[in-house]
């Protein structure tokens, strides 16, 4: 399978603190990786050096064979990014920022009307499309990001919680549709929802403390555990995760 997204060695230092510390994997076309880790383990940090929004200390990424800090613009242009709390503009219809997300990826005319339709369609925005951003639920607020994520049907979707605050109707249905997208590009979703892994992980990479301590499949991941906290002192404590009775 082809790597489309290619992390080596991936360092952040902020003066004597090291947030992530000489992380390694590869993402396939086809693959859908949970990124899982306590908080502060370095997982946002890891996710913007991956979209380019934050300059690594030492190492590097690449989306689609372009480094995501010698050649920034190819990149990104291969990424939907979802970042955590996803930033929009709060005064702006739901429309009108889907429309401005596409004007400043070059969309024009036919084709960027038909490129939010679409996004909207596959998040099932139109409800609220003329609403500004800042009137919109927290689920409807993430959906908003999600579609602006999904306008230019990259090849690369990096996707910080992506069901965060949605109910869960709402999160099936960002589930199957993470899944339909599945075979034709490669996802990183961070998440602490063991629950979600399973439903739509092919792969678990584990962080904490800045360092990958397993990549695994998500029934070996659940194996260790029946919450992530539990998998998470197993992994990094060297804790029984399901001790035996007393």
């Amino acid at each position: 399978m082809t790597a489309l997204i290619e992390i080596e060695r991936l360092t952040k230092r902020f003066g004597a603190f090291t947030a992530v510390d000489d992380v390694s994997f590869t993402v396939a076309r086809g693959e859908v990786l949970g990124f899982l880790g306590p908080n502060g383990a370095g997982k946002s940090t890891t996710m913007r050096m991956l979209a380019g929004f934050m300059t690594p200390t030492a190492g590097t990424a690449r989306i689609c064979g372009q480094d995501v800090v010698d050649r920034p613009v190819a990149a990104k242009r291969q990424l939907g990014f979802l970042p955590e709390g996803a930033p929009t503009y709060p005064e702006m219809t739901v429309t009108g920022f889907l429309a401005f997300t596409g004007r400043a990826r070059g969309y024009r005319g036919g084709e960027l009307a038909d490129r939010v339709a679409h996004a909207m369609a596959l998040t099932q925005l139109e409800g609220v499309r003329l609403q500004p951003v800042e009137t919109l639920s927290k689920g409807f607020k993430r959906r908003v990001g999600l579609a602006a994520a999904l306008l230019h049907d990259p090849p690369v979707l990096v996707l910080d919680e992506p069901t965060d605050g949605l109910d869960p109707n709402q999160k099936h249905e960002v589930r199957n549709l993470i899944r339909a997208m599945a075979p034709e590009k490669a996802i990183v979703i961070s998440t602490h929802i063991l629950e979600e892994v399973a439903a739509i992980c092919t792969r678990a990479v584990v962080i904490a403390k800045g360092r990958v301590v397993a990549d695994e499949t998500p029934a070996a991941l659940a194996a260790r555990g029946p919450s992530l906290d539990a998998v998470f002192r197993a992994l990094t404590l060297g804790a029984d995760p399901m001790p035996e009775a007393a």
